[in-house]
């Protein structure tokens, strides 16, 4: 028994290799204290996360990752759709993800909660003037609205889950409000979005909350601000940062021990604070920038839709003029 324990023990040691799409700077650190609290040294291969995707797919049994970190729950149903990521059995993780934040059998789970909603200008709306997500392709926001390019995984992923709520025709129509609402070409990403706003280029944008809480945090008195559309509705879209266990990790019991320490409380709470991003588990602290946000309710469609559903949601978008 003793020569077993000691065999597991080892096991259990072993480097983890994850997968991130998510930058090092924004994950490196929470890793840092995994290691220096277990003794397991973690090991990152940073790329986007349809690359690691792809090169998953291609090193098969080769591979060197026993974790794959992305950004986006589409690319996390894509990789369990494709058999690239394995079963998990983990009551703990069960308990601390809620189940519209976790695939049905266990394939990913989510790590953290990214609400996409709209950066507006304080200076020239009032946040009574605004409502829903279908409200900003009325003709009061004509030449008023900044949003990134239709290319971005984040708005593919909103665009599917406006469809599951409110079929393909009035999502389809509500995208073209949007084209033709725009101040100017669409934006290469979320920061220069609410950048847009802020200077007076538009008055609203569809952002991710953390890229108005990152600028607000290098300056507090930019004159922006987040509301949460449709919360007499369906809720505000959400996404995640998700991981899941690789089909032919070498080390599955130490992934899935890294899985159920990331979704604990204490870790919960330092990667609220170092990404600006909402906590999973509802027991952990939201960083207090974010709680200056407000309350909101969120959408709690099966995050699965947002795979599912992304190639329709491109093709809408690009019939609808959203470039």
């Amino acid at each position: 028994m003793a020569g077993l324990l000691a065999g597991l023990a080892a096991h259990a040691a072993e480097p983890l290799v994850v997968y991130s799409a998510q930058k090092e700077p924004s994950i490196r650190p929470l890793l840092d204290r995994y290691t220096a609290e277990t003794g397991v040294e973690v090991q990152l291969l940073v790329d986007q996360g349809p690359v690691l995707v792809e090169r998953l797919a291609a090193e098969g049994e080769n591979t060197r990752a026993d974790l794959l970190l992305t950004v986006d729950a589409g690319n996390l149903w894509l990789a369990a759709e494709r058999g690239l990521l394995a079963t998990v059995d983990s009551p703990t993780l069960v308990a601390r993800v809620p189940a519209n934040l976790r695939d049905a059998q266990g394939r990913w789970f989510a790590i953290s909660r990214r609400v996409r909603g709209i950066v507006y200008a304080t200076a020239r709306v009032q946040p009574a003037a605004l409502s829903t997500y279908a409200a900003l392709a009325g003709p009061d926001w004509k030449g008023r609205l900044c949003l990134r390019t239709s290319k971005n995984v984040y708005n593919q992923s909103l665009i599917a889950t406006r469809i599951a709520r409110m079929g393909e025709a009035d999502a389809e129509a509500m995208v073209r409000g949007w084209a033709a609402n725009l101040a100017a070409a669409p934006l290469a990403d979320d920061t220069l979005t609410a950048q847009a706003v802020a200077g007076g280029e538009c008055d609203a944008g569809v952002v991710n909350m953390y890229y108005v809480a990152r600028l607000k945090r290098a300056d507090p008195a930019l004159p922006i601000a987040m509301f949460w559309p449709d919360q007499d509705g369906a809720g505000v879209h959400q996404n995640i940062a998700g991981m899941g266990v690789a089909r032919h990790a070498k080390n599955p019991d130490g992934a899935r021990a890294l899985l159920e320490w990331i979704t604990d409380v204490p870790a919960q709470t330092k990667l609220s604070r170092l990404n600006l991003e909402y906590p999973v588990n509802a027991q952990a602290t939201t960083d207090p920038l974010l709680v200056g946000f407000g309350t909101f309710k969120a959408d709690d469609v099966d995050l699965a839709e947002t795979g599912r559903r992304q190639p329709e949601a491109v093709r809408l978008m690009d019939r609808a003029g959203w470039r």
